[in-house]
């Protein structure tokens, strides 16, 4: 008698199809987390190189305390006091300032692909005469000035404008007390934060 050919799938070509289905999930999963290993090595080395050349290009900022550069895990964040930037109540950066800051931007701005966010900070002191007749009615206000007059800064020189943002936050977060002259001109500051590429 000749056997017939067997309509559907025995219980044995099931178990097979399950087998194989996961094993080449697992695979494939492998695969990708090996590919985003890549990729996350690539983003901490690009970034870890801008650290080293933002560090060495502005030591003299650094050392006087005017400007701190922090690594973070997937970040780099610069803080420039104040008073490097800005005069005394005012938004509008010096010629001298924009020297200083210009010489992050080679570091920054080449091959650009990381997201670049700039925030202002004031101290809590309230808006005086001189700020409030310029029409500047919080510190909130002022801090986003300053942030967006930085920010058009780093794109003028040359900083992609689709990969970077300002934001003003006033008062909050301060990084010192306000109860001394030290600890305000401290929370007086710009961050510059350059996300790793992607982020």
């Amino acid at each position: 008698m000749i056997p017939l050919p067997r309509s559907g799938k025995s219980e044995g070509d099931c178990q097979m199809s399950r087998w194989k289905f996961p094993q080449c999930a697992t695979m494939t999963f492998t695969a990708l987390l090996l590919l985003a290993g890549c990729v996350s090595q690539q983003k901490y080395d690009t970034l870890d190189t801008e650290y080293q050349q933002l560090n060495q290009t502005m030591s003299a900022e650094v050392a006087a305390n005017q400007m701190q550069i922090t690594r973070l895990q997937n970040a780099i964040k610069v803080t420039v006091n104040n008073e490097l930037l800005f005069p005394s109540g005012d938004w509008q950066m010096p010629v001298e300032a924009q020297r200083t800051l210009s010489k992050i931007v080679p570091i920054l701005a080449p091959k650009q692909q990381a997201k670049l966010k700039v925030n202002g900070y004031t101290d809590n002191v309230p808006i005086g005469p001189g700020l409030m007749s310029q029409g500047i009615t919080s510190n909130l206000e002022l801090s986003q000035k300053r942030a967006d007059t930085v920010m058009h800064f780093l794109i003028a020189q040359g900083v992609n404008p689709s990969l970077v943002s300002a934001q003003g936050f006033g008062e909050a977060a301060p990084v010192a007390s306000n109860d001394t002259s030290e600890g305000r001109a401290q929370n007086r500051r710009v961050e510059l934060t350059l996300a790793g590429t992607g982020n």
